[in-house]
C-alpha cells in the first residue's frame, strides 16, 4: 500500500518544505485539497461532518492545488501530486485542461487528477456555472479533459460544451490518472469508469462497504481486470495494524496527516510536522 501526504489547511510558506520532506521519506504522492473561497453564508451543508459544519474559518489558508502542484514539482523529482479533490462542477473544461496539461509537463507526468462536483450552490453560481445538471455536466467535462489532454487536434459537440477543433500543446507525455471523489451511486459509478476513487472522511466499515460497491460496478462495466486505485482518508485504523486492514480491504493509497498524530496542528511549525512524517515513514511505512 502506497501513502499520501496532505497537507490541506497548511501555511503556504510549508508547503514546499513538506513535499521535500515526503520525497524523502518515500511518501507515494502529496495530496492537495480545493477550495476557492469562504462565502459567509452557505445554503447547503456540508456532507463529510455529522453536524454539518464547515472544518475550516474565512482565515485558513488555501492554495489553488494546481499552481501549488508546480511549485512544489520545481522542488522536487520523483514525488506524485493529486488534487484531493478540485472542484470539477464551478470550473470549464477548456481552461482546465490548459491548467492540467502544464502541470503534468512541468512535473514530468507526476500529477493525478482528483476531482469532485463541489457541493455549496453559491460556488457554482458565483463561478457562472448552474448548479442544476451538475451530475451530467461533470461527465461530459471529463470526457472533454480526456480527450484534450490526450493531444492532437479534437473537437467536442455535446450537451454542455461545445467546440471546433483545436490542439492544446505540448501534450503530456503520459495519460494523466483521473481520480473520482463522491460517496453517493452516481458519484460511485462516476468513479467506476475512471482510474481510481478517492474518499473524504470515512470510518472503516463504511470503506469496505464503499469498495465492495465499486468492485461490483466496476464488474458491470466491464472494467475489473484493469488498474484501479482506492485513495482513502480512514478515520478510525491507524498505526501499523490498522493500515494492513485497510490494506486487506482493497486500499490502494492512504491519505494521512502524520503530525494530527503527535497533536501538532495544521498551523504547527514545519519542523515539528516533518519530524512527525519521519518518525510515520520508520514506524509504519517502513514496516509494511
Amino acid at each position: 500500500m502506497k501513502f499520501s501526504i496532505s497537507i490541506a489547511m497548511s501555511p503556504l510558506d510549508q508547503i514546499v518544505g513538506l513535499a521535500r520532506t515526503a520525497e524523502e521519506c518515500g511518501f507515494h504522492s502529496v495530496a492537495l485539497p480545493d477550495s476557492i473561497f469562504y462565502s459567509e453564508k452557505v445554503s447547503a451543508r456540508y456532507p463529510y461532518t455529522p453536524d454539518g459544519s464547515r472544518m475550516w474559518n474565512a482565515d485558513t489558508p488555501w492554495v489553488d492545488p494546481i499552481a501549488a502542484s508546480a511549485a512544489m514539482g520545481a522542488a522536487t523529482e520523483r514525488i506524485r501530486f493529486c488534487t484531493q479533490v478540485l472542484k470539477l462542477g464551478s470550473r470549464y473544461p477548456l481552461p482546465l485542461a490548459r491548467q492540467v496539461g502544464s502541470v503534468a509537463v512541468l512535473t514530468g507526468n507526476r500529477f493525478t487528477l482528483g476531482v469532485g462536483l463541489g457541493w455549496t450552490p453559491e460556488e457554482f453560481e458565483w463561478c457562472g456555472v448552474p448548479f442544476e445538471h451538475r451530475g451530467r455536466r461533470a461527465d461530459e467535462a471529463i470526457e472533454v479533459l480526456r480527450r484534450v489532454l490526450g493531444g492532437g487536434m479534437v473537437e467536442h459537440h455535446g450537451e454542455f460544451y461545445d467546440f471546433e477543433p483545436l490542439q492544446m500543446s505540448p501534450a503530456p507525455t503520459e495519460r494523466v490518472p483521473i481520480f473520482v471523489g463522491g460517496h453517493t451511486e452516481a458519484g460511485l459509478r462516476r468513479a467506476a469508469r475512471h482510474d481510481g476513487w478517492t474518499s473524504a472522511m470515512m470510518r472503516f466499515d463504511e470503506l469496505r462497504e464503499v469498495i465492495g460497491k465499486l468492485a461490483a460496478l466496476r464488474a458491470e462495466n466491464g472494467s475489473a481486470g484493469e488498474p484501479f486505485e482506492i485513495q482513502a482518508v480512514c478515520v478510525d485504523r491507524f498505526g501499523l495494524d490498522g493500515y494492513r486492514q485497510q490494506a486487506e480491504i482493497g486500499v490502494t493509497d492512504a491519505i494521512v496527516v502524520p503530525w494530527v498524530f503527535d497533536g501538532i496542528g495544521f498551523d504547527g511549525e514545519l519542523s515539528a510536522k516533518q519530524d512527525s512524517m519521519k518518525r510515520f515513514a520508520d514506524e509504519i511505512m517502513g514496516r509494511m
